[in-house]
C-alpha cells in the first residue's frame, strides 16, 4: 500500500481535474444555472468548514431583516438525516424540525433567526427557493455555503476567508482543505476575512486576495465572544477562574481554543471531533471522565456542537460560548448589499 505521502496528492489531482472540468462545464453552457426571481446573497467558503461563515449569514439575516426583506435562508443541510428531503426548518416564527433532519447549521440559524428569518433545509436551493416564494411570502434569499452551488444564480457572491488558516494548507481537498483552487477566488464579489483578532498582521493576505479578486471589495471582521450559558442544569455560575475541558466538532477548532484562551477562561483540556460530528453517550461519557481526570470542573463547548447534545445525559455542568460576527466596516458592507439588490424586482 502506498503511504499517504503519495497517495493523497494523487487525489487531490483527480479532484483537481474534476472540479476545473465541473467549473469549465458552467463557464461554457454545458451544465446550467438557475435564476430565482428574487434576489440572492450567496455566503460561502473556499476551503472546508470553519471560516466563520454561520455567524455571517445571521448578521446578514438581520441586517436585511431590519430594513423590511422578509427573509430565508437556504442551506443544503450537511449530514442531516433525510438529506434528500426538503425540510422546512423554520417558517420565521416557530421551529418546525428539529436538528437531526435540519443539520445542524440550518438549526442553528433557525433557532437563533426566529422573528428575523425562515430557513429550508434543500440541496436542491433553487426549487426550495420557489417554494418558499410561494408558501412563505419570502423576497429575499441568504444561500448558505454556495461559493460552489453553482446551480443557483446570485446577485451577490460573498466568500467567507479565516485569517488563521486563509488557504487550507495550499492543497485541494483530500491533501489540503481547499474545496477549490486559491485562482476561483476571482469569482467573488467581495470578500469577508474573520478571524482577523486572532493574527498579528493580515496586510499580505489581503494583498493576495485583492490580486486574486481584481481589486474587488475586501471586508476584516472578528469573532466576539458575547457570554457563556448552561447547557445543562447541573452546574454552578461559571467563573473565568473555574477549570475547563472544551470540546468541539467544527472545521476550524483551534480558533475556538484560542477564543476560549484569549477570553480569560482557564482551559485544562481540550477535545476536537471531525467537523458536524455526531455525538454518542459513549463521546460525552468519556470526555466527562477524562475532563475529572485533568481536573476540570465543567466542559465547555460551541453553540453549533450544542444543538446535538440535548438528548445525552451530560454528567458534568456543561457550558456553551456564544459569538458574534463584528465587521470593520458595517456601513459599507450594508450599502454593498444594498446596491446588489436593489437592482432587482422585490
Amino acid at each position: 500500500m502506498k503511504p499517504d505521502g503519495i497517495v493523497l496528492p494523487s487525489l487531490s489531482a483527480l479532484y483537481g481535474a474534476a472540479i476545473r472540468t465541473r467549473l469549465a462545464a458552467y463557464s461554457r453552457g454545458l451544465l446550467s444555472t438557475s435564476q430565482l426571481p428574487k434576489p440572492v446573497i450567496s455566503v460561502g467558503n473556499i476551503t472546508t468548514g470553519g471560516t466563520g461563515k454561520t455567524p455571517l449569514v445571521e448578521w446578514i439575516c438581520r441586517a436585511l431583516a431590519a430594513e423590511g426583506r422578509k427573509v430565508c435562508v437556504l442551506s443544503r443541510g450537511y449530514r442531516r438525516e433525510r438529506g434528500k428531503q426538503r425540510v422546512l426548518v423554520s417558517d420565521g416564527t416557530s421551529m418546525r424540525a428539529e436538528e437531526p433532519d435540519a443539520g445542524d447549521e440550518p438549526y442553528l440559524l433557525a433557532r437563533n433567526l426566529l422573528g428575523i428569518a425562515a430557513v429550508v433545509s434543500d440541496a436542491n436551493r433553487f426549487a426550495a427557493g420557489l417554494w418558499a416564494i410561494a408558501n412563505l411570502g419570502t423576497d429575499l434569499f441568504v444561500l448558505d455555503d454556495g461559493f460552489q452551488h453553482l446551480r443557483l444564480a446570485r446577485d451577490l457572491n460573498i466568500l467567507v476567508i479565516d485569517a488563521t488558516d486563509p488557504w487550507g494548507g495550499e492543497a485541494l481537498l483530500p491533501s489540503g482543505r481547499l474545496r477549490e483552487p486559491a485562482s476561483e477566488t476571482a469569482r467573488a464579489d467581495c470578500t469577508v476575512i474573520t478571524r482577523t483578532n486572532q493574527v498579528s498582521d493580515v496586510t499580505s493576505l489581503t494583498d493576495d486576495i485583492r490580486r486574486l479578486t481584481k481589486h474587488r471589495p475586501i471586508f476584516t471582521s472578528s469573532m466576539q465572544a458575547t457570554h457563556h450559558h448552561p447547557l445543562t442544569n447541573n452546574g454552578v455560575a461559571l467563573h473565568s477562574t473555574n477549570p475547563l475541558a472544551a470540546f468541539c466538532g467544527i472545521g476550524n477548532p483551534q480558533s475556538f481554543f484560542k477564543q476560549l484562551m484569549d477570553g480569560r477562561y482557564s482551559v485544562v483540556n481540550t477535545r476536537q471531533f471531525p467537523d458536524h460530528h455526531r455525538y454518542t453517550q459513549s463521546d460525552v461519557d468519556s470526555m466527562a471522565e477524562d475532563a475529572l481526570s485533568r481536573g476540570a470542573s465543567a466542559l465547555i463547548t460551541t453553540a453549533k456542537d450544542a444543538v446535538k447534545l440535548g438528548t445525552l445525559h451530560i454528567p458534568m455542568p456543561c457550558y456553551v460560548l456564544e459569538i458574534k460576527i463584528q465587521l470593520d466596516d458595517e456601513d459599507e458592507f450594508r450599502e454593498l448589499m444594498r446596491r446588489a439588490i436593489g437592482n432587482l424586482k422585490s
